[in-house]
């Protein structure tokens, strides 16, 4: 395939990749999704996970339907990237994307949930040696050594079940052998420490060479020492180089000049055979040590091919299945041809998740979903595909569009999701519209262009609208809003919107319904409570009342006091006053 076929892949781009890499190892590449081969020619990080998602999954991208889809995409990524055991892992993970069939969705959640319970049941000191094997992979830039190496620790560690059993059948013999050779080899080279015999000879002969680049030191040193002629010289000379050196008295022998004229020639002489001679004798038994190792790899080569994979795939599922046990992730179940539905049971917002120990389950639904528990004895009524969820200021509204969003895009890139249960349509376009506060004209019709196309094609769709209003005046938002209900409608998708002009939609049409989220007070620190878990069939309201009763009670004077008071006459001062009255008491018990 020639480069420029790849998504992303200008003239610019592709004269970088040939000039650095050369065609045939930048698309080999883009194929394996190397990262960081890619980055290392000079292209920009972002852009080369972009061509990277393009070239392994690039049909699939087309579901973020919006830029908030994307974004939202691109945060879980950037969860899951930080339990990566290995740089390649974290790689692998940036450039996943949606998967194309329910087959290979079911399939990569087999491999992961089975990486989960492996590593689940894998004692502490276990998963420490795991951890520590695959940090010296990544010190070594994954090398074949470090992959030899680290496929050698996760063999000791036991752990056979899941993709650890992708190394169970590998001998470990053969893996030590060919660590060892590995380890000996540099470029054809045998390095210090692989043979002991090359050792000596490369120690002597630097000793020599030492002696012989400081010839007429050791010459003064020698007649300092009181030789008296020639024979004397001699021996000295000798006693020498066999206290110094690790040569034997017949390679002295055979080393000296025997027509040398004086001692500058007779030193001089000797030292250069020596060195001569030992470095011939390096040379062919680093030869021949060389041919030795490189025979191991060739018959441990498929032990290596093995453990290099192996670690590769074990380091990637186990990236996603730290992930999954960090955020309790569970299988989500993929409705087909027997309708469409998203719902969950006791989800978790993954970004609050992240950041909060004190998250509030919620359990919500819609469409052809089979939930028949809800957090109310009624359960949740009816299978609409499309809801409009109303409710208090600050509670979380945009949270409970953000946790659908999450589980339908890890569902669909065939990753456990943050629930105990999970019902999730594959979909072909998801729309997701964070709040953005602006009465521009040029948003409201960029807005407009960007989640209308979707719901118009064929295809599932699931739209998360949230505050639409907030983009043009209220007045043609309700009417714009409820148009988008009822295209939802029409078009058989599914969709939640988020709004404050519940009352202004009415009547909507009977297959979608309207939800609530309440705020119930005041704590004794003055912060809202709210029940983050909606209301089913029930409008929810706004809560000035409270925020007003906060702003009075933290009033730092009295004309501030004052003023916030004529607020709270306003939205109903008795409101305001019991709200008050209710923090008191709860604070004096």
């Amino acid at each position: 395939m020639r480069l420029e076929e790849y998504w992303g892949v200008g003239p610019k781009t592709r004269e970088t990749l040939v000039k650095e890499l050369g065609q045939e190892q930048a698309v080999q590449a883009i194929e394996s999704g190397d990262i960081r081969t890619l980055s290392d020619t000079g292209l920009a990080r972002g852009r080369a996970t972009r061509i990277l998602r393009r070239a392994t999954g690039g049909e699939r991208m087309d579901i973020l339907a919006t830029s908030d889809a994307r974004s939202a995409y691109n945060e879980l990524l950037d969860l899951a990237v930080n339990h990566a055991v290995t740089q390649r892992a974290a790689d692998r993970i940036r450039v996943l994307t949606p998967l194309e069939s329910k087959k290979a969705m079911e399939d990569r959640l087999d491999n992961v949930l089975a990486a989960r319970d492996a590593w689940e049941t894998l004692a502490a000191d276990d998963r420490e040696v795991v951890l520590a094997a695959f940090n010296r992979y990544d010190d070594r830039d994954g090398s074949e050594l470090a992959a030899v190496e680290a496929a050698l620790a996760l063999l000791e560690s036991g752990v056979k079940s899941g993709p650890f059993a992708l190394i169970a059948d590998i001998e470990a013999d053969a893996l030590e052998a060919a660590a060892t050779a590995l380890a000996a080899l540099n470029n054809g080279r045998v390095r210090e420490g692989a043979d002991e015999e090359l050792d000596r000879l490369r120690d002597t002969l630097g000793t020599v060479e030492d002696m012989d680049a400081n010839a007429l030191e050791l010459i003064d040193d020698l007649q300092d020492g009181g030789v008296q002629d020639v024979t004397d010289f001699r021996e000295a000379f000798e006693a020498r180089l066999l206290s110094d050196t690790d040569v034997t008295v017949e390679q002295v022998r055979e080393a000296i000049p025997t027509n040398a004229t004086d001692a500058t020639d007779f030193v001089g002489g000797t030292l250069r055979r020596l060195r001569s001679d030992l470095r011939e004798a390096a040379d062919e038994r680093e030869e021949r040590v060389a041919e030795e190792f490189e025979s191991t790899l060739s018959e441990r080569d498929e032990a290596i091919e093995q453990a290099v994979s192996a670690v590769d795939e074990i380091a990637f599922h186990l990236s996603l299945a730290r992930f999954a046990l960090a955020h309790d992730c569970t299988r989500p179940t993929f409705r087909g041809e027997d309708g469409a539905a998203v719902s969950v049971v006791a989800a978790r917002n993954l970004t609050v998740d992240a950041s909060s120990e004190d998250v509030q389950p919620i359990t919500y639904a819609l469409g052809d979903h089979t939930v028949t528990e809800g957090p109310t004895e009624a359960g949740i009524p009816g299978q609409q595909h499309v809801t409009v969820l109303t409710g208090a200021n600050s509670g979380g509204k945009t949270t409970l569009l953000e946790t659908l969003c999450q589980i339908v895009l890890l569902a669909t890139m065939g990753l456990p999701v943050p629930a105990e249960q999970a019902e999730v349509t594959p979909i072909d376009a998801l729309v997701f519209h964070r709040r953005h506060a602006s009465f521009n004209a040029g948003v409201l019709e960029s807005t407009l262009r960007s989640i209308v196309p979707p719901l118009s094609a064929d295809g599932k769709t699931l739209m998360l609208v949230d505050e639409f209003e907030a983009i043009t005046e209220p007045g043609s938002a309700a009417d714009l809003l409820h148009g988008l209900v009822t295209l939802t409608v029409d078009r058989e998708a599914l969709g939640v919107f988020v709004t404050h002009l519940a009352d202004d939609l009415e009547p909507l049409p009977p297959e979608a319904r309207i939800d609530g989220i309440f705020a119930e007070g005041l704590s004794p620190d003055l912060e809202l409570v709210v029940d983050y878990q909606p209301r089913f069939d029930t409008v929810g309201r706004s809560t000035p009342e409270f925020i007003v009763s906060r702003l009075v009670a933290n009033a730092s004077d009295r004309s501030e006091r004052t003023g916030f008071e004529t607020l709270g006459e306003a939205v109903g001062n008795e409101a305001v006053q019991r709200t008050l009255a209710d923090v008191r008491q709860a604070a004096d018990k």
